[in-house]
């Protein structure tokens, strides 16, 4: 009997492969052949799946979004049940942040992600896509958590606590700072920033 092949675990296969290269080398270095070498499979094995090198990088960009997606759910589901909204807004913001060796890996693909995006505005809506997911996300996190009174603007709170948590994760990348002093700084930003205090 053939054997079945599981097509999207074969993409998810090849979108890791992209994500390895990436962390390591850049996107820059992501070619077809570079991830059939990564992959061990062939060119054509690839292009039996993807058309090209745009919408290879494209479903990689989709499941990195999805992988993060995947992470901030079961950081929130293994909060203390039920979670409150402000415990929930909290872990949501941790979860976003290379605390272990997985997201680690990850916040270096979106870093890749991000690079090649400054050095080509053509492909900025595939990086834009995912920004505004997370912004929107948070903001609908701080409604549940701060039911913010009239005239504070939730969106632009968002912004800024989404710029806090990309530049802690920047240092933590780089080693300036440590797990316990990113945590410390996202718990007292949400003490200061909350309405009414």
């Amino acid at each position: 009997m053939p054997r079945r092949v599981d097509h999207d675990r074969r993409r998810a296969e090849f979108a890791e492969a992209v994500w390895r290269i990436a962390a390591e080398r850049g996107l820059e270095a992501v070619t077809m052949s570079t991830v059939a070498a990564e992959a061990g499979t062939s060119i054509g094995r690839i292009q039996h799946y993807f058309a090209g090198k745009d919408e290879l990088l494209g479903f990689a960009a989709a499941t990195l979004r999805d992988r993060i997606d995947q992470g901030v759910r079961s950081a929130i589901a293994s909060a203390p049940a039920p979670p409150s909204p402000e415990v929930a807004l909290r872990e949501l913001l941790l979860a976003l942040l290379p605390l272990d060796e997985e997201r680690r890996a990850l916040a270096l693909v979106g870093g890749a992600f991000f690079s090649h995006t400054v050095r080509h505005p053509e492909s900025s809506a595939r990086y834009r896509r995912g920004h505004e997911l997370i912004v929107s996300t948070v903001a609908d996190h701080l409604r549940r958590a701060w039911r913010p009174p009239s005239g504070f603007d939730v969106e632009r709170e968002a912004q800024a606590l989404v710029a806090l948590v990309q530049g802690l994760a920047a240092q933590l990348l780089l080693g300036h700072i440590g797990t316990e002093e990113a945590e410390a700084i996202v718990r007292e930003q949400l003490d200061r920033a909350r309405p009414g205090t």
